[in-house]
């Protein structure tokens, strides 16, 4: 008896696939004219006031503990901080499809860690998804190599190359840990207040002297979507996912992400979309879907080894 569809975890899997494709494009427009710090401290710090308002509301708030703080802190750290911050600073250099093609390499990263802690076996067929990934990247520059000694081409590829492994250290560590705790809500709170704090500790550091008028309402309307859906609800659902499915299976819906953001890349930002991308995103999607795929088995043959 096959059981039944979950709605809402199909729902979450959705809306992180469509939602953190735009980000991509939210992100590329903040940056023109809001500091990357500034950006995503602000993104983060309105993320948590909304959960808190939705914690207060349901009468949920509560502290958890230094066990399951540290659990928080690491993630807040790893995808927030370091990963969503690099990634907003790649971009003030980087195009958002070109952005998003390199991070569609983050579920290939997820696979390797998955497999060195155990959350994943080793297969051929994985390491041909990887192999076959990174001739994806590789063919990206395939006649342009020499475009990466541009000092400011060499600085985002390396800001998005930390952010990407970065993010998927913090995705296996979650999946990891993700049945230590069942309030959602209550763990985005914490990690959205601590990354907040540490970027705009951050943002002070690197622009003191920032000047707020020349913030335009583009930006600043850009950085609010990249708050409620970027943040609030894409967080949300991602880690409703990470609780049902494993981490690869959540992480494949990066080439849905890439696919989005390529083609609001070229709609709205008048971004070139080349024969080398395209073929580059399609081999970073065989490789990402050669990886995760799995064929159905029916009928109690499943269960045999």
């Amino acid at each position: 008896m096959s059981e039944k569809p979950d709605f809402k975890l199909i729902f979450c899997l959705f809306t992180v696939a469509i939602v953190w494709g735009t980000t991509y494009l939210g992100i590329r427009i903040a940056v023109e004219t809001i500091p990357a710090w500034y950006i995503t401290s602000t993104r983060q710090g309105i993320a948590a006031l909304m959960v808190l308002v939705i914690l207060l509301y349901k009468k949920q708030l509560a502290w958890i503990g230094w066990e399951n703080f540290k659990i928080q802190f690491i993630p807040a750290i790893l995808m927030i901080v370091v990963a969503n911050g690099f990634t907003t600073i790649a971009e003030k250099t980087l195009p958002s499809g070109l952005t998003s093609i390199l991070s569609a390499l983050s579920p290939l990263v997820v696979f390797l860690g998955s497999t060195i802690m155990g959350l994943q076996k080793p297969t051929l067929r994985g390491f041909i998804g990887v192999v076959i990934g990174f001739l994806g990247v590789v063919f990206i520059f395939r006649d342009g190599l020499g475009a990466i000694l541009d000092p400011n081409y060499k600085i985002g590829i390396l800001f998005l190359s930390i952010a990407i492994l970065s993010w998927s250290a913090g995705t296996v560590f979650t999946k990891m840990n993700t049945h230590k705790s069942n309030n959602i809500a209550l763990n985005l709170f914490y990690q959205f207040s601590i990354a907040a704090i540490v970027q705009f500790v951050l943002a002070l550091i690197f622009n003191p002297d920032v000047d707020f008028n020349k913030w335009s309402a583009r930006s600043i309307g850009a950085t609010l979507y990249l708050a409620v859906f970027g943040s609030v609800v894409a967080f949300f659902c991602y880690h409703y996912a990470l609780k049902r499915v494993t981490a690869i299976q959540v992480t494949v819906l990066n080439y849905i992400n890439t696919a989005i953001a390529v083609f609001l890349g070229w709609l709205l930002l008048d971004e070139v979309i080349k024969l080398d991308f395209l073929i580059a995103t399609l081999l970073i999607i065989l490789g990402v879907f050669i990886t995760n795929y799995k064929r159905t088995r029916r009928g109690p043959e499943k269960d045999k080894v």
